[in-house]
C-alpha cells in the first residue's frame, strides 16, 4: 500500500503535468506574452499536490496500519484506478472545452451534464472525431491504469513503533498539501492565477480540481460580498439608485419607483423580444464585424440601432434575465437557475399583467433547458411554446426546432391574437454548435457545418419573418427588439474581453423612427426603454436606463469569477479576493492599465454586490407579490 501509494502520486504527478505542458504549447503564444512556462508549473506543481492529497492522503496515513493486507491493498488500488480515470476523463475533455468556453471546465461542465440529451446529441453529431480520439486516449491510460495499481503485493509489515511515526508524518503532509500554503486563506484558483488572461490564470489548475472547485463554490448561492469584498448596505444602495437616476425606493424594495413613459398612447403597444443565440458583434457588418447578416444589417436601418451595446455574460440564461428582468449580472448563478428567484421574482411579464397583458415564451427547444420553464411560468408568463408543441416542424436538430419554425410559430401567434396586448419572448437555437439548420435556405460556404453558415441561415430567418411582419396587421401596433443573448465562444488574452461582450441589439416595429445610437448601453437598459416606448406608466424595480432619455454610457458584465464594469472607456476590474484594477479601454482589445479611481472602483463594487443583496433579501420583486411571499 505504500508503494501502490507512491506509484499514484508520481504517476498522477506526470499526467497532470504532461497534460499542462500539452496545453501551454498549444496556447503557447498566449502563455509567451504573458511570462511563459514557469508561473504555470509552479502554481501546477501546487494545485496538483492539492489533488492528490484529497485522493491519497487517507491510503497514506493508513498504509502503515493496514498495508500488509492483501485486501486494503487491493481496495486501494481500485480507488486510486477509478481516480486515475476520473483525473484522465477531465484532462482529455479539457481542450475541447478550452475551444469552446476558452476556459478549463468549471461549473458549466456539471451544468451541462444535467441535460444529456441535448449534450449528447451535440456532441455526436459535431464531434465524432473528438469522441472517439477521447475514448481511444481513455482506453489507453485505463490500460496503463490497471498495469499500475492492480495486483500491487501487498507492503511488508511495519515494526510497531515505526506506525505512528509514519502515520503522523503523512498526515502533516497531506494537511499541508491540502491547504497549499501557510498563510491565512488555504489555496484556491486565485492562488495561482498570475496574468490578465483569464484562461491562462487556469492552466495551473488540472480540471478535476477545476470541476470539484466549482460544485464546491455551488454548494450555496455565493455572497459577491464573500467574493470582491464588502460595503455598507446604504451606501451600495444610494451609489446605485444614483447611477439609475433613482429617488424613490422603500425598505422592503430599494429601488421600486415609477416609470413614466417619454410618450403616452392611446393603446399600449405589443412587445416582441427576440433573442437570438450567440449573436455576437463580431458577426454584424453594420458593428464592424463579418459580413454575415445582410438582413439584420437592412433592419438596422429602418430601425433604433444601438451600435455599442454589451451582454451581461457568457451564458443564455444571463442574457434572459437581463432583457426579460433587467437584473444585472452575479457572481452567483444566473437568477433562472437559482431556488429563491422560481416565484415571486420581478419579469416583464409580472409588470405587464398588471397592464391586461398575456404574456408567452415560444423557444424551439426543451424549456426545461437551464430552467427557463420554471422561472417564466412561474413569474408572469401565461403561456410556454417550446418544441412539443409545435406541428410538422421544417427541421429539427440536436437544440431542437429551427429558427425558421419557431418564427413560424411567433408570426401565427401574433397574427391570431385578439385585442388583448401582449408580450412575446421569443428565443432562437439554431446558432449553436454543432451548427445544423435546413438545407436550401442559403448557399454556404465551405462545410455547412460551420458557425459562419448557421450566422447566415439565422439571419436569412430574421429577414423572412420580417419580411412577413411589415405585411401583417399587428406591425403597426408591435414594437421589436433584437438583441443577442451573449457572443460565441468568448475568450482572450484579458481578465474581461469586452469585444466579446459587444452585441447587436436593434428596436424597430410601430413608429420607431430609424436612428443609429452610438451610447455605450448594457442589456438591462432595454426593458426599462421598452416599457417607456410602449406607453406605460410602471412601478417597478429595475435600474437600467432609459434610453429614450439622456442616459446610458455604462455596462456591467460577469466573466467567470471576474466582474468587469465599463464606463465610458474605463474599465474596472473586480477579481476575487484582489484589489480592483482599472484600464482604459480601446475598441477592439486594447487595455491600458491605469491607477484605480476610488470612486469608480466603489460604484463598481455597488453594482457588483446590488443583485445578490436584493436577490438574498427577496427585494427584486413587486410590492403585492412581496406581500405574498
Amino acid at each position: 500500500m505504500r508503494d501502490l501509494t507512491l506509484i499514484f502520486i508520481v504517476s498522477s504527478l506526470c499526467l497532470l503535468t504532461l497534460s499542462r505542458c500539452l496545453l501551454a504549447a498549444w496556447q503557447w503564444q498566449r502563455v509567451k506574452q504573458a511570462g511563459g512556462m514557469l508561473p504555470i508549473l509552479k502554481g501546477g506543481l501546487r494545485i496538483d499536490a492539492n489533488q492528490i492529497a484529497i485522493i491519497a492522503g487517507i491510503p497514506a496515513v493508513l498504509a502503515p496500519w493496514l498495508g500488509h493486507f492483501p485486501l486494503a491493498t487491493a481496495i486501494t488500488g481500485w480507488w486510486f484506478l477509478i481516480t486515475w480515470l476520473l483525473l484522465v476523463l477531465l484532462e482529455v475533455s479539457t481542450p475541447q472545452f478550452i475551444h469552446e468556453y476558452d476556459t478549463r471546465p468549471n461549473r458549466l461542465y456539471v451544468e451541462y451534464l444535467k441535460h444529456p440529451n441535448e449534450v449528447f446529441g451535440m456532441l455526436w453529431k459535431g464531434y465524432k472525431a473528438v469522441i472517439f480520439g477521447a475514448v481511444a486516449v481513455l482506453a489507453l491510460f485505463a490500460w496503463l491504469g490497471y498495469a499500475l495499481f492492480i495486483n500491487v503485493p501487498a507492503d511488508t509489515p511495519m515494526v510497531w513503533w515505526l506506525r505512528p511515526l509514519v502515520s503522523l508524518a503523512a498526515a502533516a503532509a497531506t494537511f499541508l498539501a491540502i491547504r497549499g500554503t501557510l498563510g491565512h486563506r488555504p489555496i484556491n484558483p486565485s492562488t495561482v492565477a498570475y496574468c490578465g488572461d483569464s484562461m491562462l490564470n487556469t492552466l495551473p489548475l488540472n480540471s478535476l480540481y477545476s470541476v470539484t472547485y466549482a460544485i464546491y463554490s455551488m454548494k450555496n448561492e455565493r455572497s459577491a460580498e464573500d467574493v470582491y469584498g464588502k460595503m455598507p448596505a446604504d451606501q451600495m444602495h444610494k451609489i446605485v439608485k444614483e447611477c439609475a437616476h433613482l429617488e424613490e425606493g422603500t425598505p422592503d424594495i430599494p429601488t421600486l419607483h415609477t416609470h413614466e413613459p417619454s410618450s403616452k398612447r392611446a393603446r399600449p403597444l405589443n412587445i416582441v423580444m427576440i433573442v437570438q443565440e450567440s449573436l455576437g458583434a463580431q458577426y454584424v457588418s453594420n458593428l464592424g464585424g463579418a459580413n454575415l447578416t445582410p438582413c439584420l444589417d437592412a433592419l438596422a436601418k429602418t430601425g433604433w440601432n444601438f451600435t455599442r451595446a454589451y451582454a451581461t455574460g457568457t451564458r443564455s440564461v444571463r442574457g434572459l434575465e437581463a432583457v426579460v428582468a433587467g437584473f444585472p449580472p452575479t457572481v452567483s448563478d444566473a437568477s433562472l437557475r437559482l431556488s429563491g428567484a422560481q416565484s415571486n421574482f420581478f419579469t416583464m411579464a409580472q409588470v405587464l399583467k398588471q397592464h391586461g397583458y398575456r404574456s408567452r415564451f415560444i423557444y424551439g427547444g426543451e424549456a426545461h433547458f437551464d430552467n427557463m420553464k420554471s422561472f417564466f411560468l412561474g413569474n408572469g408568463f401565461d403561456d410556454l411554446y417550446d418544441l412539443p408543441t409545435f406541428k410538422n416542424p421544417a427541421f429539427v436538430g440536436t437544440w431542437g426546432a429551427s429558427d425558421e419554425d419557431m418564427f413560424d410559430k411567433v408570426h401565427s401567434l401574433l397574427d391570431t391574437s385578439d385585442d388583448q396586448p401582449t408580450f412575446t419572448l421569443a428565443f432562437s437555437v439554431s446558432n449553436h454548435s454543432p451548427w445544423e439548420y435546413p438545407s436550401g435556405r442559403i448557399d454556404p460556404d465551405g462545410d455547412p457545418a460551420t458557425v459562419e453558415n448557421t450566422v447566415r441561415y439565422a439571419d436569412w430567418a430574421i429577414g423572412r419573418f420580417f419580411d412577413q411582419a411589415k405585411e401583417s396587421d399587428y406591425w403597426d401596433n408591435t414594437v421589436f427588439l433584437i438583441v443577442a443573448d451573449h457572443d460565441s465562444r468568448v475568450g482572450g488574452a484579458s481578465l474581461v474581453p469586452l469585444r466579446h461582450f459587444h452585441i447587436p441589439a436593434l428596436i424597430l416595429g410601430a413608429d420607431i423612427a430609424p436612428r443609429q445610437d452610438n451610447r455605450l448601453i448594457s442589456q438591462i437598459d432595454l426593458p426599462v426603454t421598452l416599457l417607456s416606448l410602449m406607453g406605460l406608466r410602471t412601478e417597478h424595480p429595475m435600474i437600467g436606463h432609459d434610453l429614450t432619455k439622456p442616459g446610458g454610457g455604462r455596462a456591467m458584465m460577469q466573466y467567470g469569477e471576474n466582474y468587469g464594469y465599463l464606463k465610458g472607456d474605463s474599465l474596472v476590474v473586480l477579481e476575487p479576493h484582489r484589489d480592483a484594477t482599472q484600464h482604459q479601454y480601446q475598441a477592439p482589445e486594447t487595455y491600458t492599465p491605469v491607477p484605480a479611481d476610488p470612486a469608480l472602483v466603489d460604484e463598481a463594487l455597488a453594482h457588483a454586490l446590488w443583485p445578490s443583496w436584493v436577490y438574498q433579501n427577496q427585494s427584486y420583486t413587486l410590492p403585492h407579490l412581496r406581500i405574498n411571499s
